[in-house]
């Protein structure tokens, strides 16, 4: 099997360009496989670039544990940057389809090749039965938004702001952002009751109200250098707590994003794609 190993802002994924390959018969246990660090390829999962009716390409992406996840920010720009240095779309204006819906794309390109790709994430979910949580915004409000919630998790009281941008997000803002919080809490969080289908815990420090520090466990990942739709909820969740303004600048550990909650209510993510080294999988 031909792979292409590519990252956004560190956010690691095996590709396989589906095009070309048949769709493993299996890609949750190929995902396990690859995305093993010592005995893989090394990657926070899979994803798989697949024909779709409806858009330039359609993404499956399964985490590095082999469950298969809506949406991944950092991915989806790969996927894009794929698509149109491979020459399966040569569009600087693109569509992908996603487990969460189709996303429309601005290509950034120099020397024919893709550098950042501007992504519009559509707009947040937030009530608290479709994120899915059992948290609850203003009691007096029927669905309103869950800001700075009570969540005890490891005897200790979170301040929790949810969205979903596709999948759940649970934000919390600290002081500092410290290896506890991440991962000792983070874990915890993945798993809390109060989120059905497991969350991504995001733990963010506010620099300024347009700049923030952020480090996110990831559902089915662990901690990842980068995750574009934490990042995106993030922006929202600031907004929402009164913390930061609608258009910022995210520092994660694998990189920078920019991010905007545009009037129109739409999610806009601009970050980089880059492709690091294609190869062959014999591992079955």
């Amino acid at each position: 099997m031909r792979f292409t190993k590519m990252h956004g802002a560190g956010n690691d994924y095996v590709y396989v360009n589906c095009f070309e390959e048949p769709v493993p018969e299996n890609p949750a246990e190929l995902a396990r496989r690859v995305s093993d660090r010592h005995f893989g390829i090394g990657s926070d999962g899979l994803i798989l670039i697949c024909p779709s009716r409806n858009a330039d390409a359609r993404m499956r992406m399964f985490n590095a544990d082999g469950s298969e996840a809506e949406m991944c920010g950092n991915g989806v720009r790969c996927v894009a940057k794929y698509v149109f240095d491979h020459g399966l779309a040569r569009k600087e204006s693109m569509h992908i389809e996603t487990g969460a819906g189709v996303l429309a794309l601005t290509l950034e390109t120099s020397g024919e090749l893709v550098q950042q790709v501007r992504v519009d994430m559509g707009e947040p979910i937030l009530q608290p039965e479709r994120i899915p949580t059992t948290l609850s915004g203003n009691p007096q409000i029927d669905g309103s938004p869950v800001v700075d919630a009570a969540l005890n998790v490891d005897g200790q009281t979170l301040r929790a702001t949810c969205v979903s941008m596709g999948n759940p997000h649970c934000v919390t803002f600290v002081d500092e952002i410290t290896d506890r919080w991440v991962l000792l809490i983070g874990p915890r969080v993945e798993v809390d009751p109060a989120f059905p289908n497991r969350v991504n815990a995001e733990f963010v420090e506010v620099l300024s109200p347009r700049e923030v520090r952020v480090r996110v466990w990831e559902r089915g990942s662990g901690e990842t250098l980068a995750c574009g739709t934490g990042a995106c909820a993030v922006c929202v969740a600031g907004v929402l707590a009164n913390r930061t303004e609608r258009e910022i600048l995210a520092h994660l550990p694998g990189g920078d994003l920019r991010l905007h909650w545009a009037d129109d209510n739409h999610v806009y993510m601009t970050g980089p794609a880059v492709e690091v080294f294609s190869g062959e999988w014999h591992g079955g």
